[in-house]
């Protein structure tokens, strides 16, 4: 059995993974670490996860197991600290921080407001999208996981193929989510149940953090320069969850978009394509690995809807899809029964 260590593991991300890596047949959680749960049970803090054994959590500065690949599921600041540290120890890293998605300095420094202190690691990181990026995650030493935001949108245009040469380089992502990929993790009244329920707002207009990463990576391959992007992130009055509705226009029309998604998508195990944009919703994708995706073409005009679970395919369950191709088992391996 493979050993996993899960720094900030108290976290939703943390929950998530812990629930995943209770069923995995080739892994198991050896340690856990969170500053405001240290000294208590995993089974006292999550009684309704199944714990296959008596962990109990550490401080993030404990020893950690000296073989044991380390998940980072803590804010950027801390990933800027320990990531350096466990990497130089030798230890696997898959990190779920901001910290090493982009690789333009000062776009980071200004979106996340953090002066980056291990900046020339971004250059060993690879970006956690196998769909993307599978030949280089295999073997990998230091993954860096996406955003949530961004996996839904990146994928969308990705699987667009040669394609994405005959967008105009202006991209709108209007993104609704569930509080737990919205902020839920700090105390703000507006992320809290009396914040959201009967309601609805955008926030982080024009300045959300995954608006460089979706900049950087949605055209990766085609040897564009970068897009345009505008945007802009919803709150729904649900836990879990994201839809992303995305607009683009064609330099001409009748071009064969749906048909380029769908046959792109035939090899991968976690993308499914539906027949009409209308098919997506959250339902079908929460507490899943997958990513649901459709379109609508009129004219020069397109529109595509994707969905996927923020705390699984936007975080936990591709953090192990990205384990699996980091320690060479079969990418499906303790996600698709």
């Amino acid at each position: 059995m493979s050993e996993i260590s899960i720094i900030g593991a108290g976290g939703f991300t943390g929950k998530e993974l812990l629930g995943l890596l209770a069923r995995h047949p080739k892994y198991k959680a050896v340690h856990v670490t969170s500053d405001k749960l240290a000294g208590k049970s995993l089974s006292e803090v999550f009684p309704d996860l199944i714990s296959p054994n008596n962990l109990v959590f550490k401080k993030h500065e404990d020893e950690v197991p000296k073989d044991s690949l380390v998940v980072l599921a803590v804010p950027n600041e801390a990933s800027l600290e320990l990531a350096p540290k466990f990497l130089d120890k030798g230890h696997k890293v898959i990190d779920l921080s901001g910290v090493y998605r982009l690789h333009n300095q000062e776009k980071f420094e200004t979106n996340y407001k953090l002066k980056h202190t291990s900046f020339s690691l971004t250059a060993r990181a690879i970006f956690g999208i196998p769909e993307i990026f599978r030949d280089q995650l295999k073997g990998a030493d230091f993954v860096s996981n996406p955003g949530c935001f961004s996996t839904s949108v990146i994928l969308a245009l990705y699987l667009l193929g040669n394609l994405r040469k005959e967008i105009k380089p202006r991209v709108i992502a209007d993104c609704k989510s569930g509080i737990s990929g919205a902020g839920g993790r700090v105390e703000d009244g507006g992320f809290s149940f009396n914040g959201v329920y009967e309601n609805f707002r955008a926030y982080k207009i024009l300045s959300h953090q995954h608006e460089p990463e979706i900049q950087e990576y949605c055209f990766a391959g085609t040897g564009l320069s970068e897009p345009e992007i505008l945007f802009v992130p919803h709150l729904l009055p649900v836990y879990r969850g994201i839809l992303s509705t995305i607009y683009l226009e064609a330099n001409s029309e009748n071009l064969p978009f749906l048909e380029t998604l769908t046959e792109n998508s035939k090899s991968e195990p976690f993308i499914r394509i539906r027949k009409t944009p209308e098919e997506i919703d959250l339902a079908k994708v929460q507490h899943t690995n997958f990513l649901d995706i459709s379109l609508r073409q009129r004219g020069k005009n397109i529109t595509i809807v994707s969905a996927l679970d923020n705390l699984m395919k936007g975080a936990a369950s591709q953090a192990l899809q990205n384990i699996n191709l980091m320690l060479n088992e079969p990418e499906t391996l303790g996600l698709l029964s």
